[in-house]
């Protein structure tokens, strides 16, 4: 009894233990903060690249592809059907997008992958990232504007009216700026050259057949492209700051309706240039700067057909079509590594590679965990400090009641009893400064939100960044067994600092302690 009664007036007078409580809580709850939120940046980006690259892939060697999907897919099926929900055929190609803007052309190296979408929409998570499928909203949530598409309509490479009426716009600006430079060129003395044409122009609008056959041209001129791409938000986009605003504005250089030009490679040796145009339908936006900056999604006919991916090439219809990879969706993830044995023993090595999504990006999730366990190492010795401070503390306790522990000792005190309060007092420290840490912790990321808003509002100065991280809010996640693990671990070292001192008290001799009493 005299051992809690001990341990507890300690706890309770001994002021200067609350710097070890207020370390060790600190320490806590800072690992739980951080923690929480590595852990919910980690699980965002991870669902984002998961949903971009679909369960597995098998990928050909040779950026030419290989012939006669629907072979390849019967294969696959063969091999192991019963663990795959979905399927979906593209062709991957690295190539260059260009567009006007300003009166000038940006190139952008890019990723051009040839979709199917409404398969790419089983195997991934191509809605969520489309812009069409988002309602407006304005800087307050509030949604402004509902979506152009609904959540169930399957995506398509189908340009909305809405857009196709942005685009009859366009083109008509574009053909009056044409005639008023054709205008210009005739008033700055070319007449010679301009007569002709000016002749030709003056007879077809004398003939209202003509002008009603070249209005008939130009609506169907104003028609979509054959080739159509989903652009990714970073290709065409960038965030300018206005003066008297805090938040930044994004600019758009490109809309759906307009067209890009695309330049890529062909098939076969040596592979040669292929420049064409192609209509933006819908803009791409994943959250991950890696993807909106670089990939281009576009209709997968008219990308073998631009490449000669078909065999032969005059047949469109009927001919065989190559591809340069299948993204496979499981029916349950833990299936991966059987059905990747299975497709590499089911399809000739050294022609296709099998690799799950984790695979494809293993260093940017190595470098990730890498992270996140040298930030741990280094935050847990904010614990350890506190671990030292208790160690200081309870040598200076153990010096202080020296008398004290002679009398308890001449009293009949055990040196395992002197020993087992000094070691309860460092567990009561522990238990305390954790306990109160978790609180803190988890009330601190429970709003952790609004603690971002009040920080940026005191200094006027952006915390989180939405531009920079894409996410609009600090994603987090609590990990109970993390949570567990963080408090042991300070109640473990606060322990182990006291066992110490508690020792050196333990083996004082009561005549030793009281000769000079």
């Amino acid at each position: 009894m005299y051992k809690f009664l001990l341990c507890t007036r300690y706890l309770k007078t001994r002021y200067i233990a609350m710097a070890s409580i207020i370390s060790v809580m600190l320490g806590v709850a800072t690992m739980i903060v951080v923690n929480s939120v590595m852990a919910g940046f980690s699980s965002e980006m991870r669902g984002r690249i998961h949903g971009i690259l679909s369960d597995m892939v098998l990928e050909a060697t040779s950026m030419d592809g290989t012939p006669d999907v629907e072979r390849q897919m019967r294969t696959i099926q063969a091999a192991a059907g019963d663990y795959i929900e979905a399927m979906s055929p593209t062709v991957e190609v690295y190539g260059i997008l260009s567009f006007r803007y300003g009166g000038q052309w940006i190139p952008r190296p890019v990723t051009i992958i040839g979709i199917e979408p409404a398969s790419k929409a089983k195997v991934g998570t191509l809605v969520e990232h489309l812009e069409n499928y988002q309602p407006v909203r304005d800087e307050a949530g509030r949604i402004v504007h509902p979506a152009e598409r609904s959540a169930n309509e399957p995506p398509d490479w189908r340009l909305l009216d809405t857009f196709m009426e942005y685009r009859r716009m366009r083109l008509q600006q574009q053909r009056l700026m044409q005639d008023d430079e054709a205008n210009e060129d005739i008033e700055l003395g070319r007449h010679a050259k301009a007569a002709p044409a000016a002749m030709a122009k003056d007879q077809k609008r004398a003939n209202p057949f003509e002008e009603e056959d070249a209005r008939d041209e130009a609506k169907i001129d104003d028609g979509p492209l054959p080739a159509r791409v989903y652009v990714g938000n970073g290709l065409i986009s960038f965030p300018i700051q206005d003066k008297g605003e805090k938040k930044p504005r994004i600019v758009m250089m490109v809309q759906p309706g307009d067209d890009v030009t695309i330049s890529t490679v062909s098939t076969g040796r040596p592979p040669e240039g292929r420049n064409f145009n192609a209509t933006v339908v819908d803009i791409f936006k994943s959250g991950m700067s890696e993807y909106d900056s670089n990939l281009v999604f576009m209709n997968l006919e008219e990308l073998q057909r631009v490449r000669g991916m078909i065999s032969p090439p005059d047949d469109l219809v009927n001919g065989v079509r190559s591809i340069t990879s299948i993204q496979i969706k499981l029916k349950d993830f833990k299936d991966a590594k059987l059905v990747a044995d299975r497709l590499q023993a089911a399809f000739p090595p050294g022609f296709y590679q099998v690799r799950t999504w984790e695979q494809k990006q293993g260093p940017l999730l190595a470098a990730v965990d890498v992270e996140a366990t040298i930030l741990n190492v280094l935050l847990f010795m904010i614990i350890a400090v506190a671990g030292f401070g208790i160690l200081a503390i309870f040598f200076m306790i153990v010096v202080e009641k020296t008398r004290d522990i002679g009398i308890l000792k001449s009293l009949g005190a055990s040196s395992r009893g002197v020993m087992s309060i000094f070691v309860s007092y460092g567990l009561s420290l522990g238990m305390v400064g954790s306990g109160v840490g978790v609180v803190v912790g988890l009330l601190f990321v429970r709003y952790i939100n609004e603690i971002e808003k009040a920080l940026t509002y005191i200094t006027g100065r952006k915390v989180f960044d939405e531009t920079i991280y894409y996410f609009p809010s600090i994603p987090t996640k609590v990990h109970a067994l993390t949570v567990v693990w963080v408090a042991l671990g300070a109640v473990a070292i606060a322990i182990l600092a006291s066992i110490l001192p508690a020792r050196r008290a333990a083996l004082l001799h009561p005549v030793q302690a009281l000769r000079h009493e």
